[in-house]
């Protein structure tokens, strides 16, 4: 349960930002849709009067303020991460030296100690164990010490620190 918790948490913070965008995408399809409702309402009225050629030229009209939409919502989404890099620059700019110095090395440094410590002490048990040979004796007790090395709660803190780092890559575009 701890395992699922802490991956999910911080797949959740790193990926907040992306969420809050596909509700905004979820919205801005609606939207698009009750466009492309009315649009496909003109285009039957049209049809009905005969004027084909005022319709694909509606359709143009229609295609071009879709894609204008769309650029402009993409460039408000890289402004909006520009003025948070901007205002971070900002409150670093007044902070001493030492502070924005450990605001930088924080995470990181918390992350390596973390894993060393992890990989620290499942080469020790590993160590121990190839020095024990009466303690494995076939693949069911391998299993069960491997399962005591690479304990779940461990594996979830370390899927939790690789969901936070990594997570959010796979939300961006290509």
């Amino acid at each position: 349960m701890l395992t699922i918790i802490s991956t999910l948490l911080g797949l959740v913070t790193s990926g907040l930002p992306r969420v809050l965008d596909l509700f905004q995408a979820k919205a801005d399809q609606k939207h698009e849709a009750e466009l492309a409702r009315l649009a496909n309402e003109r285009d039957l009225a049209m049809a009905k009067e005969g004027f084909l050629a005022q319709q694909k030229i509606e359709e143009f009209r229609t295609e071009q303020v879709a894609m204008q939409t769309q650029a402009a919502m993409e460039q408000a989404a890289a402004e909006g991460i520009k003025s948070a890099h901007e205002h971070d620059k900002v409150i670093m700019a007044k902070a001493s030296p030492w502070v924005a110095n450990l605001n930088g090395v924080v995470r990181p440094t918390v992350t390596f100690i973390f894993v060393l410590e992890l990989v620290g002490i499942n080469v020790f048990m590993c160590y121990y164990l190839l020095n024990q040979p009466g303690l494995i004796t076939d693949f069911a007790s391998l299993m069960t010490y491997l399962d005591q090395i690479f304990t779940t709660d461990e594996l979830s803190m370390l899927g939790a620190i690789i969901g936070y780092w990594f997570g959010s890559r796979g939300f961006q575009k290509k």
